[in-house]
Order: structure tokens, then sequence, then C-alpha cells
């Protein structure tokens, strides 16, 4: 096992993987998020309460989830990159950062949308709502951070430490409906015993979620292969990948 991690950490060879899955990886992403949509936008049966509004949440919900998951794997690789050096874990990471805050932001927009009809306001100092915020300034501190310093390295371990650090976040959000008295509802999907929405809204809702999720790895698995080529720029496998592609 130890053997097979190494070889996929080398960056010719992640470099070759993502060739080869990141267009099949495209194709099911479109699929699930065309069907998704339809079945969420189209399909699904209005709600007895909150009306056709509801639908926002084949947006929002995939969003604010994956603003988490994207955080967790840049911690996850800037705990690799501390302790190992592993440059491919730092590409990962600083790939990721960009969408990650794509994905914040649109959780907080798509949220603000929804909550003025249902709540009156367009934004409120709620606990969910105010810890999202504070990891989109999460986001923003990991890509400042890494441009201000003019050794990339030490940029990259800085960065790497406010991610470790920031990783406090992630539970308050997660827990912050159940912690406090908040305005946002309380988890009413990830109770897989028993799901507060009806299957024919929860299918979409799941479609759409891994959609947003393959749309991540093609995105992050394309910016990877081209900081990988920037970095390695002087080796001599790229140089011949070069050449093979200029005949």
């Amino acid at each position: 096992m130890f053997q097979w991690f190494h070889r996929l950490a080398s960056l010719k060879n992640f470099y070759r993987l993502a060739e080869i899955i990141t267009p099949w990886l495209a194709v099911l992403c479109a699929i699930l998020l065309a069907v998704g949509l339809y079945r969420g936008l189209v399909v699904a049966p209005t709600d007895y309460e909150q009306g056709e509004s509801y639908r926002i949440i084949y947006v929002h919900v995939p969003s604010a989830w994956m603003s988490m998951f994207v955080y967790m794997v840049i911690a996850f690789c800037s705990a690799i990159y501390l302790v190992w050096n592993m440059k491919l874990a730092d590409i990962v990471a600083q790939a990721s950062a960009p969408m990650g805050a794509a994905f914040t932001f649109l959780a907080l927009a798509t949220g603000s949308l929804w909550g003025k009809p249902m709540w009156g306001t367009w934004w409120e100092w709620d606990a969910r709502l105010t810890s999202e915020l504070i990891l989109l300034f999460l986001y923003i501190g990991y890509m400042a951070l890494r441009g201000a310093f003019e050794n990339s390295a030490a940029g990259a371990k800085a960065a790497a430490i406010l991610a470790l650090v920031g990783v406090v976040n992630i539970p308050i959000i997660h827990y912050s409906v159940e912690w406090w008295n908040t305005l946002h509802q309380p988890a009413s999907i990830t109770k897989f015993d028993t799901p507060s929405i009806h299957i024919s809204m929860l299918i979409p809702l799941l479609m759409m979620a891994l959609g947003f999720k393959l749309f991540y790895l093609v995105n992050m698995f394309s910016r990877t292969r081209s900081m990988i080529l920037e970095r390695e720029a002087s080796t001599s496998w790229v140089r011949n990948r070069a050449q093979e592609n200029n005949l």
C-alpha cells in the first residue's frame, strides 16, 4: 500500500492518472447535474410549506456541503505537506482553495436568496450563517497568505498552518443548529434513518451533491495538472511531453 501511495504521490504519475480519468469524470458530472437539475426543478413536487422557493436547496445544500468538504481536503493535504513535505499535497491544497471559496460564496448567496422570502431578511447574524462567512474568510486568508511571501515554500507552510487552525470552524458550522437557537433549519437530509424530506426530493438532491463533488474533482485535476507543468517545467518528462504535443 505504501508503495502504491508513493507512486501516486509522484507528480508525473499523478499527472498521467488525472489526464486519463478527468474526461470520464467530466461526462459523469454533466449527466448528474443535468438529470439532478431537471428532477429537482421540474419533476420534484412543490413543498407544502415553502412552495417553489425550496428548490434553491438543489444548489444551496450541495454548495454548503462542498464548502466544508473542500476545506477538509485542504487541511488534510496541508497536514501531509507539513509532515512529509509532499509537493503533490501542497499543489492539491493550492488548487482546491479557489473552488472552496467559490462554493462557500455560492452557499452564502443562495442562502440569502432563500432567507429573504422565508425570514424576511437577506442576512441575519445567525450562528450557521456567521460560521459559514468565517469559512469564506479562511479561504481568502489561505490564498492571500500564500501570496504574501516572496519565498513560495514559506508561504505554503504558513497557509498550511492556517488551514489546520481553521479546521475548528468545520464542526461549528455543522453543529451550530444544534448548539444554538438559530433561524437556520436543523438537519433534514443527513438523518438517513428518518430523513425529513420526501424521497422524490431527496434523490435529485443527492444527485446534485454527487455532481458538485465530481465538478470539484474535474476542476481540481485540471488545475493540478497545470500547476504540475508549471512547477516541473525544467524536468525532462515535461519537456518530452511538450515535444509530443507539438508533433
